[in-house]
């Protein structure tokens, strides 16, 4: 996709990232070791028909990883990475289909997934982790979503004090990077370097984020802190992936990163609904 095709296609997703409907970003990983679906879309053809699924049942931004970022993965280097996610980043990121996210932390990843036509850079290690992805961000005016993520859990953090910190920092690696304040998102980073009680403080103090004027982005997807909170396995966390969820658009986030798609959309229509009665 070129250039101007991309950057229609931005400012479509940026207004409606102001709009009055929460989106919903679908996950699409095409890895072998995801925590959750780890192994299902690694094939092209797989990856496509669950992008299409997604689209389907009411996804409004795709969100495209080709490593794992579960406690305790591999790394893989770019080569690879970009291997995984080059084929469905080209048949899925087009003008008039669903915006793409490329979710990662390298830079050159970050470039070739742009060109390719991806719209957003997800990148957890919040713009910290690779010192040239900034200057991606930039040159190819992507969307950057910027993670609160500290690395390694700190027990005795004041979380709400350090989470404000961490945006205003944000912003100024941002600003030297040539990023437009109005390109960023915000993550609370659930389940990254925090413990279990910090995960539900990031976002019980989700409006810290929300605050900053910029739209947030909340992934909480099946993910570990509900397993210990319900003793529930993975494939069975739905319930409190829906819960954590509607509470965060209550404080404020604007988007969902979500593996159940049509559940989330059902959930948030009747959200709606009660809201606005006719």
């Amino acid at each position: 996709m070129d250039r101007p095709a991309r950057n229609r296609v931005r400012d479509q997703l940026l207004s409606r990232l102001a709009g009055p409907r929460v989106l919903l970003m679908g996950i699409l990983n095409v890895t072998p070791d995801s925590f959750s679906d780890g192994g299902r879309f690694d094939r092209l053809d797989a990856a496509l028909a669950q992008g299409a699924q997604m689209k389907a049942a009411g996804a409004d931004i795709l969100d495209i990883g080709g490593e794992s970022t579960r406690p305790g993965a591999l790394e893989v280097d770019a080569v690879e990475e970009w291997k995984r996610v080059s084929g469905p980043i080209a048949m899925l990121a087009a003008e008039g289909a669903l915006p793409v996210s490329i979710d990662t932390y390298k830079a050159e990843v970050a470039q070739k997934a742009a060109e390719a036509g991806a719209v957003m850079i997800n990148d957890v290690w919040g713009l910290t982790r690779d010192p040239a992805i900034g200057a991606v961000v930039a040159e190819t005016g992507a969307l950057a979503v910027i993670t609160y993520h500290r690395g390694t859990a700190d027990p005795a953090l004041d979380l709400r004090t350090d989470m404000a910190a961490f945006a205003a920092e944000a912003f100024a690696r941002a600003a030297r990077a040539g990023i437009p304040r109005e390109h960023i998102l915000f993550d609370p980073g659930v389940g990254f370097g925090k413990t279990y009680e910090q995960n539900l403080q990031a976002l019980a103090h989700l409006d810290v984020l929300v605050e900053t004027g910029r739209p947030v982005l909340v992934g909480v997807s099946r993910k570990s802190f509900i397993g210990k909170l319900t003793g529930r396995p993975i494939g069975e966390r739905l319930a409190g992936t829906l819960a954590a969820g509607l509470d965060s658009v209550h404080r404020g986030a604007r988007v969902l990163r979500v593996h159940d798609v049509a559940e989330h959309r059902d959930a948030l229509d009747m959200m709606t609904a009660i809201r606005e009665p006719q």
